[in-house]
């Protein structure tokens, strides 16, 4: 049996019950409307700020892709991003990406190299450099995080911003916003609802991808493939190996197997086992969620994970315990990808 996840405190069934009623509205988000817009005054305020200089956006010398979000949560950021590198790549293009690097200890810019850890530089960022095998500096300031990056790989072409849409002085030649099946939400901006800022026309530099089975927004835009490569054992994924859907698929009808998931939407992982006719028990644990203690019972027969996971497991954590980590491949799509092009051949002069 999964291990029985402990009971919620009042402050997470609270967090909980806000997070549903982000989704349709209830009396819990109605009563944080003077919040929120005390909120979209400050946002206003920003704004007008940057409008009349007295806050201004940097330059850099090379072109900036900003992939991010109008809601919060988990709407598919870094498989977006993941998927924009490859795609950059086969253009031959050099990329490097910044990132705040949620969740990690300090605030502080630092470069992220194939021994760091997710407590350095966050989960997300280390997933990008060992599955992208691209340079990746983190920072709560980004742009001090793409100067320091290009001093240390003045080769780079463009710079992809990990999340960043907010931060309004780093500057983007383009934007490449994410949504999922929550679209906008309720509508409402933080903390009445999930909306980080006001939802706008889309400008020219400016592209949508829908991490969902079809459009959730008004906004045109281009529905990503999501689906599961396949898997591989945790000492081959930390040396590089490639996840193989045979696989995945010989672990059909193994007995106590256990899928856990420390992201955002861990459901959406255990739907996509199950889809494949994986019935495995499951644990779904908090996002970023750390591992400082391993989260499983001691009996269990073996696990399966992610990949954003398994960055916070060397296989020296789990010992001679089974393990294999799910890839996933994610795919814009051949419109998006024209999109791109269209795109690309006018970013260098708009920097």
């Amino acid at each position: 049996m999964s291990p029985s996840p402990p009971r919620p405190t009042l402050a997470e069934r609270l967090g909980s019950r806000l997070q549903d009623e982000w989704l349709s509205g209830g009396p819990l988000s109605a009563a944080l409307l003077p919040l929120s817009w005390l909120y979209g005054g400050v946002l206003a305020l920003r704004r007008l700020a940057y409008a009349v200089g007295v806050q201004r956006t940097e330059t850099l010398p090379v072109p900036v892709i900003v992939v991010g979000n109008w809601i919060v949560g988990g709407a598919g950021k870094t498989p977006t991003t993941l998927a924009l590198l490859a795609l950059l790549r086969e253009r031959g293009l050099r990329a490097g990406v910044v990132s705040r690097g949620y969740g990690r200890d300090g605030d502080g810019v630092r470069l992220v190299t194939r021994v760091s850890t997710a407590r350095e530089v966050g989960d997300e960022p280390l997933l990008i450099q060992l599955r992208a095998r691209v340079p990746v500096a983190v920072g709560r300031d980004r742009v001090a995080a793409a100067r320091a990056l290009l001093a240390a790989e003045p080769q780079l072409q463009v710079l992809v911003s990990d999340d960043g849409l907010q931060h309004w002085r780093l500057p983007r030649q383009l934007s490449v916003l994410v949504f999922d099946e929550r679209g906008l939400g309720n509508g409402r901006l933080l903390p009445a609802g999930p909306l980080r800022q006001p939802p706008e026309p889309l400008g020219a530099g400016q592209l949508v991808v829908y991490n969902a089975p079809r459009p959730s927004t008004a906004l045109a835009g281009f529905v990503a493939e999501r689906r599961l490569a396949g898997a591989v054992p945790l000492a081959g994924w930390w040396a590089g190996q490639p996840a193989q859907m045979d696989t995945l698929l010989a672990l059909r009808g193994r007995p106590g197997l256990l899928a856990v998931a420390g992201v955002a939407r861990p459901q959406r992982f255990f739907d996509m086992l199950a889809g494949l006719g994986l019935q495995l028990q499951t644990l779904a644990l908090p996002d970023h969620a750390d591992f400082t203690a391993l989260p499983w019972a001691a009996d269990v027969a073996g696990i399966v994970l992610t990949e954003k996971d398994a960055v916070k497991l060397p296989p020296s954590r789990v010992g001679d315990l089974p393990v294999w980590v799910v890839a996933l491949d994610f795919s814009p799509g051949a419109a998006f990808e024209a999109a791109l092009d269209d795109q690309l051949r006018t970013l260098p002069a708009r920097a």
